[in-house]
């Protein structure tokens, strides 16, 4: 007897497995809101007055300063005591997005809660040579920095057998750098929608090298900003809470998007660092 050339298959209620429930990936955690610096109790005082002083100066020059324009609003920090600084510091509080970027000095870059506000410290060893607040979209030290460490684009490693896209991946990143202008758009490249292999990233990374500055950004869940060797051209990957990535690109433009202040959040914290300087007033005055 031949076999039956069709296999028979049960129909009917419960003759079917269970279809498995969709494998969705973790969504990243709750967006980050405003909310005023902690405090300390015991901090002192007149410290703390002259941090209030020096912060409303900053807020004046805010207020008349064109947004992203030359001259950016600052304070000098390392002119000031100790616990003036410190205080200043509490009273700023710690933003979403933080960068380091290697060179003499070292920088140690962060936004405040008060998004556009920034805290930039220079370290060379152990000693702080630079200690600045500044209100601006971005810290221009970040892509000044970038470029300094760049190289020109250099034949690089023989892709392996098992390398498929990224040479053509390369190339495409190569001749947008080279017509890349100041005020250009963003030219992006998703790999996370390229058939890309393992060996395809191992071989893209050491073709593009390491750079100088890396930017973490928390504001939902973790993106990690890292420039390259190659002129204006950053490694962008989106990490959901539990630290998977869901979206990698590499991005052709002289600082992602996602690093600077937008103007309406900067007016924003015009009027929030306003708020928050009347409250501690009120406070001391109780």
């Amino acid at each position: 007897m031949n076999p039956f050339p069709i296999p028979v298959v049960a129909l009917g209620a419960g003759s079917q497995p269970d279809e498995p429930p969709p494998d969705y990936l973790p969504t990243p955690g709750d967006m980050r809101t405003f909310s005023p610096p902690s405090l300390r109790e015991g901090g002192d005082p007149a410290a703390r007055t002259l941090a209030e002083h020096a912060l409303s100066g900053l807020l004046a020059a805010m207020q008349r300063w064109r947004f992203g324009s030359g001259d950016a609003p600052e304070l000098d920090l390392l002119r000031l005591l100790t616990p003036v600084r410190l205080a200043i510091n509490e009273l700023l509080g710690e933003g979403e997005v933080s960068a380091i970027a290697t060179g003499t000095p070292t920088l140690r870059i962060l936004e405040t809660v008060f998004a556009g506000v920034w805290r930039i410290v220079g370290v060379d060893g152990d000693k702080v040579v630079s200690d600045l607040v500044r209100a601006c979209p971005v810290p221009a030290e970040l892509r000044q920095r970038a470029l300094a460490a760049t190289m020109p684009a250099a034949a690089g490693p023989a892709p392996g057998d098992d390398v498929m896209n990224a040479p053509s991946v390369l190339a495409e990143l190569a001749a947008r750098a080279e017509r890349f202008r100041e005020g250009d758009a963003a030219h992006v490249v998703n790999l996370s929608l390229l058939p890309m292999s393992p060996a395809d990233h191992v071989h893209l990374s050491a073709a593009l090298g390491g750079g100088s500055v890396q930017v973490l950004s928390r504001g939902y869940g973790n993106c990690r900003i890292s420039s390259t060797a190659r002129p204006n051209t950053w490694w962008v990957q989106y990490f959901n809470s539990v630290d998977t990535v869901i979206l990698s690109t590499i991005e052709v433009t002289a600082l992602p998007d996602v690093v600077p202040a937008a103007e309406d959040d900067f007016a924003d914290s015009i009027e929030r660092l306003g708020e928050w300087l009347a409250t501690l007033r009120q406070w001391e005055e109780r």
